[in-house]
């Protein structure tokens, strides 16, 4: 059975975390009244032997240590004699009384010797008087945006009547939009703003799409509200079990009945009597259905209240069916890599030129992914809620499961064409001696990506689209928090960019049957080029800190500017150490490159993690922390400083040689795919920190 502290913290809404009952602190009350009680049975079992003792000495004795004994018994089982309306729960007059905003305080009616029990008490008054007071707020917060949504609702009821029937444009043309904060609800407002003086310029335009536009901003905003009235409810309901849980444990190690009385008094509190929120959900439902689905129940819940994907059976069949696959063909792959002799010295070269850059991208690709849904898997455990830091949609966004099952997939599809390379090869088909294989291969993946069918997780697939498209103009569009996770996973994978390249030079000298030799200096100055064009995501995280700086006014964005610079200097003067050789040329490259992983690792530690704050609660770290064990952060934050070590050597390695130092890059590389993987589970948890902050 599933203890009732985990429940809740399973269940609480992260950004109201600390407005719930701090259901552990008045468990450990109740366990020091506990250990008390104990110790109080051991001194009253030791003056009782005492007593026993001293009786044989004396009659007079005997009386005199009777009394003491006596007095000492009344002491100590006091505690556990029951007596009758021990505490009175009462309403205290505060400034917002006239509100209706009242604090509540227990008196103790005995047992007042008791330190424990009046703590207990004085802690359980402060929790309901929180509970109550953010309920209150939410309350007044949530009926202003009701408000707010029924005048947006009219304001799309005279759109659409006015394009029905083209009068009243000077009517319209003059409401003044209701304030409000909630982005959906802003974002309905600019459409109409702007549908307002396209009606009045021109009358006679068709305005379906526009309407179509503002209605599902709409939707979407009464969605968002009617799910905030639901958690508040749920809100409710957790804290009030949690009282009746914590008081029941009070009645039984204090051997009292109390919960009763404080339960009974604590029904009048404003957070369980007010009826308001249920009945809010009820007018939001009615309006819902009859403007949003045409009075369809049915469809109106499926918006209101979707179902969770369940955790299926089938999609664990499949992940560990891909998976299981995925490792059998690399042993097959391997055992006959290892009999054809490719990485020997007469095949390693041309084998390392041809297949091992194709290889390298999806490999590194697959362990991006799956330690991407090892983020969601911890980020689901630990309750941090990924979907609204990134503004994905709950319905369409990926459950970790769905990423293991994309990147066991991948991997089986790849070595399984390794595989078929290699036996093909063995027979003599030219095919696989070539280029063009390994270019099949990469077009395969290029045209699943943009698979215009509805298969294949299409939702996700395009989303990265217009990721990357947005990544590349990053000057031109305002820089969410989304596009900046998207584009540091990329500034990550600065080798898979250089093979990427390198796959596609071989292929396109394979299909126009150029001569190595024809182009063994323009190969020199292409690699020289694709080295530099895979520093392209450090030039695009650049642009977006400019367009920041440029939206917020924070030079902090500057500052971090400076990191991505600087590791563009540093791939730029290693270009130039190998032209030309020289003692000054390694010195500026080995200080760009120690500059740079230096600040880097300073940034990432300092500011995105938001660690090294000594005057925090935990010190050394940050106040507000996910996990319980502190531990976990130190050795994140050595294993952080020793991967960065790989990503400075990433920078300095500038073209795949033989097997060795090809293999070395690889593995160079993947650590900086887990160091960036391990790292971003805290950028996550340092966003939501952020939003219980504001909250």
């Amino acid at each position: 059975m599933v203890k009732f502290g985990h429940e809740l913290s399973a269940n609480m809404i992260q950004e109201w975390k600390e407005e719930y009952m701090d259901y552990g602190g008045l468990k450990k009350l109740i366990k020091m009244m506990k250990e008390s009680k104990i110790s109080n049975r051991k001194v009253k079992k030791m003056a009782k032997k005492i007593h026993e003792r001293m009786s044989s000495s004396s009659s007079n004795c005997r009386n005199s240590m009777s009394n003491s004994v006596s007095s000492i018994g009344k002491k100590f089982t006091s505690f556990l004699s029951p007596t009758k309306d021990i505490i009175q729960l009462r309403k205290i007059n505060t400034v917002n009384s006239e509100e209706g905003i009242y604090e509540y305080k227990t008196d103790v009616l005995s047992l007042s010797s008791q330190d424990n029990v009046s703590r207990f008490f004085v802690s359980l008054d402060v929790e309901l008087n929180k509970i109550n007071s953010f309920f209150i707020k939410k309350e007044s917060e949530f009926s202003e945006r009701e408000d707010t949504l029924k005048k947006l609702l009219q304001i799309l009821l005279d759109f659409k009547k006015i394009i029905m029937d083209r009068r009243h444009l000077t009517n319209i043309a003059q409401e003044a939009p209701p304030q409000t904060q909630d982005s959906n609800s802003l974002e309905f407002i600019s459409i109409t703003n702007e549908l307002r003086e396209d009606l009045v310029n021109h009358p006679t335009r068709d305005f379906h799409q526009e309407i179509h536009n503002a209605h599902k901003v709409l939707r979407s905003a009464f969605v968002e509200f009617y799910q905030s009235l639901d958690s508040l409810k749920i809100y409710s309901s957790l804290n009030m079990t949690a009282f009746s849980k914590i008081l029941k444990k009070f009645d039984k190690v204090s051997s009292q009945k109390v919960s009763e009385s404080y339960l009974k008094a604590m029904q009048k509190s404003r957070f369980v009597s007010c009826d308001k929120v249920v009945r809010l959900m009820d007018e939001m439902e009615s309006k819902f259905s009859k403007h949003f689905t045409n009075n369809d129940k049915k469809k109106t819940m499926k918006f209101l209240k979707p179902k969770q994907n369940k955790d299926s059976n089938m999609m664990n069949f499949f992940v560990g069916l891909s998976a299981g696959c995925f490792v059998t063909l690399f042993c097959v792959y391997a055992l006959l890599a290892h009999f054809y002799g490719v990485f020997s010295h007469s095949n390693e070269k041309g084998y390392m030129k041809i297949m091992f850059p194709i290889l390298s991208v999806f490999t590194l690709l697959s362990l991006h992914l799956f330690l991407y849904g090892c983020n969601l898997y911890m980020w689901e455990r630990t309750r941090i809620n990924y979907n609204l830091i990134f503004d994905f949609s709950p319905r369409k966004s990926l459950h970790y499961r769905d990423v293991f099952l994309a990147c066991s997939t991948l991997m089986t599809i790849v070595f399984g064409a390794m595989v078929i390379h290699l036996i093909l090869g063995a027979a003599g088909f030219s095919i696989c001696k070539s280029a063009i294989f390994p270019g099949i291969v990469l077009l395969f993946f290029i045209g699943l990506l943009i698979f215009p069918f509805n298969i294949f997780y299409r939702p996700t697939r395009y989303f990265f689209i217009r990721a990357i498209c947005k990544i590349i103009c990053s000057l031109f569009f305002k820089v969410m928090l989304i596009d900046v996770f998207m584009a540091d996973q990329l500034t990550s994978q600065i080798p898979l960019i250089r093979h990427l390249g390198a796959t596609g030079y071989n292929f396109f000298l394979e299909v126009l049957k150029i001569h190595p030799r024809e182009t063994r200096n323009s190969r020199r100055i292409y690699m020289e080029i694709i080295y530099f064009i895979s520093f392209f995501p450090y030039l695009c995280r650049a642009f977006q800190c400019i367009r920041r700086w440029y939206d917020d006014g924070d030079l902090n964005n500057l500052a971090n500017m400076v990191k991505y610079v600087s590791a563009i200097v540093a791939g730029g003067t290693r270009v130039a150490y190998k032209r030309q050789h020289g003692h000054l040329w390694l010195a500026i490259c080995v200080i760009t490159s120690f500059v740079t992983g230096f600040y880097n690792t300073y940034w990432d530690i300092v500011k995105d993690g938001d660690f090294c704050n000594f005057q925090s609660t935990n010190r050394g770290l940050r106040d507000n922390l996910v996990l319980k064990n502190k531990r976990i952060y130190f050795v994140s934050i050595a294993l952080n400083i020793i991967l960065r070590g790989a990503w400075v050597h990433s920078t300095i390695l500038f073209e795949a040689g033989p097997a060795k130092v090809g293999l070395l890059e690889f593995s160079m590389a993947v650590l900086e795919v887990i160091r960036r993987g391990h790292w971003s589970f805290y950028r996550v948890e340092v966003e939501q920190a952020r939003i219980n902050a504001r909250q």
